[in-house]
């Protein structure tokens, strides 16, 4: 099977998780879709535009940095991601991001269930 990037869905969601602005979901697969998989989405964040703090408890959280710079917070502080990094958050710890820079940040977000 292929998904072509064209047909795959997108939604907006404003201030996600308290973050500000928006943030641009496209669906890489529906949920439900993939077995122990919660969430398999490219994001994408306009300078501006966070997604607020959150924890990922019996689920681990990776995000793939594809385009773009942004500004991760975890519990040791703040750090600069940029393309090709990636953060892994689980074990009940938590995490925010957002973009700071005029180019957008776009990064490939999979929630995997423990």
């Amino acid at each position: 099977m292929i998904r072509k990037y064209s047909d795959m869905q997108t939604s907006v969601k404003e201030k996600l998780r308290g973050g500000t602005g928006s943030a641009l979901f496209r669906a890489v697969a529906e949920e439900g879709s993939v077995k122990h998989c919660r969430l398999f989405s490219e994001i994408i964040l306009e300078k501006g535009s966070s997604i607020g703090e959150h924890d990922h408890v019996n689920e681990t959280e990776y995000y793939w940095i594809t385009e773009g710079e942004g500004i991760v917070t975890e519990a040791d502080g703040e750090k600069r991601v940029t393309k090709g990094d990636l953060v892994v958050t689980g074990g009940g710890a938590s995490h925010a991001i957002r973009n700071e820079k005029e180019t957008p940040l776009k990064f490939l977000a999979v929630i995997i269930l423990d």
